[in-house]
């Protein structure tokens, strides 16, 4: 590369789009209906975890950051019913209540299929790998508000909305760590095999007793945090 060539650099902006298109392509295929996001997006001074429904996930490796998406109950309501009725559940089935079990695991496997489809496309286009733990979700509400950044050195948080095919708002929130990649030699990103099919196969070989350890995970990481 000639030093008159610009560099091309990614920054937490073109991460931050990154994960938004996780998000809606995720999200537009699990409930087949429309789900977009503004064109304008915060800069926020920490990450919050919000009612009525806030879920996030840490993730950490080649950079470290945290994903907090805040979901108002008709939001959480309207993608938890499109998604069950994608899969084939009746109606009469469903839970009716944000507040139900049923609803936050639904809303924490839809953030764990987002994350993982982002930390594949950071795989492939930024060459570097990250791992996330088990989203977590907590059903909230007015009274709380849990900052969740603390484990970051130098943190930019960005705020960006979302609607739904119903034009419910979410909020998704990113906190991550000052950093910049720069391209140093050109690959093409379609090339680079995708580690999380990898995993996937092995994962899939996994005993149901993970579980379990999973749950005292949460209370640790509950704990790491301050609640």
């Amino acid at each position: 590369m000639s030093h008159h060539e610009s560099a091309v650099i990614y920054g937490t902006e073109d991460i931050l789009r990154s994960l938004c298109n996780s998000v809606t392509k995720v999200l537009t295929l699990a409930t087949q209906s429309e789900i977009h996001y503004s064109g304008m997006v915060q800069r926020i001074t920490k990450t919050c975890l919000k009612p009525d429904i806030g879920c996030f996930v840490l993730f950490d490796g080649g950079f470290s950051g945290l994903v907090v998406i805040n979901f108002s109950a008709s939001a959480a309501m309207e993608l938890y019913e499109r998604y069950m009725l994608q899969m084939g559940m009746a109606k009469e089935g469903l839970a009716t209540n944000h507040t139900t079990d049923e609803v936050g695991n639904v809303m924490g496997e839809l953030m764990n299929q987002i994350v993982g489809d982002f930390s594949s496309k950071v795989a492939r286009e930024l060459q570097t790998h990250i791992t996330q733990n088990q989203p977590k979700m907590l059903v909230l509400n007015k009274q709380v508000m849990l900052s969740v950044d603390t484990n970051l050195d130098k943190p930019e948080a960005r705020r960006v909305t979302f609607y739904t095919g119903q034009n419910n708002i979410f909020y998704l929130e990113l906190a991550m760590d000052k950093t910049e990649f720069i391209k140093m030699n050109d690959f093409d990103a379609d090339e680079v095999p995708d580690p999380d099919e990898l995993l996937a196969q092995v994962n899939a070989k996994t005993p149901a007793s993970a579980q379990a350890q999973d749950d005292s995970d949460q209370d640790e990481l509950l704990r790491s945090l301050g609640m």
